[in-house]
């Protein structure tokens, strides 16, 4: 029986490598090539539905760039060149689709973000899969909780990512101070969180990245869905759209057991309404 990477899976340790790893992503519609800063497992905060083991608060531990660079290089070589896709990739996925800063935290607490990034986008050169003549150059995707976005030097590698064919996902799951205690154990206001959005926006292409669930069985109640709509509308001339999606995999957080999936109507009525106030929205249950 052949190992396939799923969507239900998203093992780091699959590629035996330090910060480069495969998934197939099913927001991407295929190959995603995930860059994993965050190796020991830290980040600066503590969403209850996040799927890395032993999540503790902090940074990343800094990044050896050399070893950054040569895991990219050997892996492009195996998906593009070898016999990766054929080995752990069914037949439908088997499309390298993007290069994606995620990993066990958030990448861009990383102090060697920028450099990480410039490295990233000589490797995609030397690939011929970003550039001026590609045609068809590979997305640069950076999946953020958006904390640093008020950070000169973030705000600077944005603009760098967006020469790299790059786009932001934005993390805003709630429109109150409350609900973004709630699902992502941080305290902060909306409106400051809505202008590290617009910033970022302004600077590169960004989507917004919403995830909604059900906590005890009950969904989100009307007065949390209408103050997050009344948030993002705020940004809609400068967003590209918004990721909306469900729990594909199993949280490892304490509140896992009070977590449940949304059903795919569900979210597609909501989604519905953030398309009649001109949202471009994409739906994955």
């Amino acid at each position: 029986m052949q190992n396939f990477l799923t969507a239900a899976d998203h093992n780091r340790d699959v590629s035996g490598m330090q910060y480069i790893y495969p998934v197939v992503s099913r927001r991407a519609g295929g190959v995603s090539i995930g860059i994993n800063l965050n190796i020991n497992n830290a980040c600066n905060w503590r969403c209850v539905y996040c799927q890395v083991p032993n999540l503790t608060r902090g940074t990343p531990p800094p990044i050896a760039l050399e070893v950054l660079a040569r895991e990219l290089r050997s892996f492009l070589s195996d998906a593009l060149h070898g016999d990766f896709m054929q080995r752990y990739v069914a037949e439908g996925n088997q499309q390298l689709k993007d290069i994606a800063f995620s990993g066990n935290g958030e990448p861009t607490c990383a102090k060697e973000f920028p450099e990480v990034l410039r490295l990233v986008g000589k490797v995609l050169r030397e690939f011929n899969l970003i550039g001026e003549n590609q045609p068809k150059p590979i997305k640069v995707r950076l999946i953020t909780n958006g904390s640093q976005m008020d950070k000169p030097a973030i705000l600077n590698s944005m603009r760098h990512l967006a020469q790299c064919n790059g786009e932001v996902w934005f993390k805003l799951d709630a429109g109150t101070q409350a609900g973004i205690a709630r699902i992502n154990d941080v305290y902060l206001k909306p409106q400051s969180h809505l202008q590290r959005l617009q910033h970022c926006a302004e600077l590169c292409p960004t989507f917004i990245q919403t995830c909604m669930f059900a906590m005890d069985g009950v969904p989100p109640a009307e007065a949390d869905i209408a103050a997050y709509l009344a948030l993002i509308s705020q940004v809609k001339s400068v967003v590209q759209g918004v990721h909306l999606y469900g729990l594909a995999r199993p949280s490892y957080q304490l509140e896992a057991p009070r977590l449940s999936r949304l059903s795919a109507e569900w979210l597609e009525v909501v989604a519905e309404r953030m398309r009649q106030l001109g949202f471009t929205v994409h739906v994955s249950d």
